[in-house]
């Protein structure tokens, strides 16, 4: 335990360097979070495609192996920095440090962090992100959020994902939103479809107001 909490007070305190370093930068930074499967890939490229020319962004990728959601994010044109994390099952704050410096930040408005597939470890680490996002594919069972509660607890936002399967796959819509609400009140929801563009218009405002508020608290950035 004292091993493991010297390293979470070491993550937070660099997590707290690179939240000064994107306030700096005028930088809204997204940390997007979930299971593998959810959609997590498509939902960041869709979203980069909604929200240009009005905020341009810049993307970085954890994964385990292989860089084959870096390379689907290209295709939008944004700039893209892979990490790769081997037997790490989430990013930490050095990482995204070190990979922001492989990156032009130029004209960047908006950072969006697509953290590695996993409900458990990514819920502890700070990575200096001002929104953490949490997605729920409808295919993944409306009792995820009771069943990874630190996850869903640490949402600032919470993407119900692939609404165009919802019959198909027999979503309880009802009890989806009831879980959440229950691990995570505050958290605001969405409920979307990358695939159809239901409900992208009013993320993409969300993240557009989140950016103004931003710029609104350091006007100087």
């Amino acid at each position: 335990m004292e091993v493991r909490r010297a390293i979470l007070d070491k993550n937070d305190r660099l997590a707290e360097r690179n939240r000064g370093f994107f306030q700096a930068r005028g930088l809204l930074v997204l940390n997007f979070l979930s299971s593998p499967g959810s959609g997590k890939t498509t939902f960041i490229r869709e979203s980069i495609r909604a929200l240009h020319p009005k905020l341009k962004a810049g993307v970085i990728v954890g994964d385990l192996a292989t860089d084959n959601d870096a390379q689907r994010l290209r295709e939008t044109g944004a700039p893209v920095v892979q990490i790769t994390t081997g037997t790490v099952c989430h990013l930490e704050a050095e990482m995204v440090a070190r990979a922001v410096k492989r990156m032009d930040l130029g004209g960047l408005q908006l950072l969006i962090i697509e953290n590695v597939g996993n409900l458990v470890c990514p819920a502890s680490y700070d990575l200096g992100e001002d929104l953490r996002i949490v997605l729920l594919s409808v295919t993944e069972g409306e009792d995820k959020p009771l069943k990874y509660p630190p996850m869903f607890q640490s949402a600032d936002a919470v993407i119900i994902s692939k609404m165009d399967l919802a019959q198909a796959c027999g979503y309880d819509r009802e009890l989806a939103l009831a879980n959440i609400r229950r691990v995570a009140p505050k958290a605001q929801v969405f409920e979307t479809s990358a695939k159809t563009g239901q409900g992208m218009d009013a993320w993409c405002r969300f993240v557009a107001q989140q950016h103004q508020h931003r710029s609104e608290r350091d006007p100087l950035a």
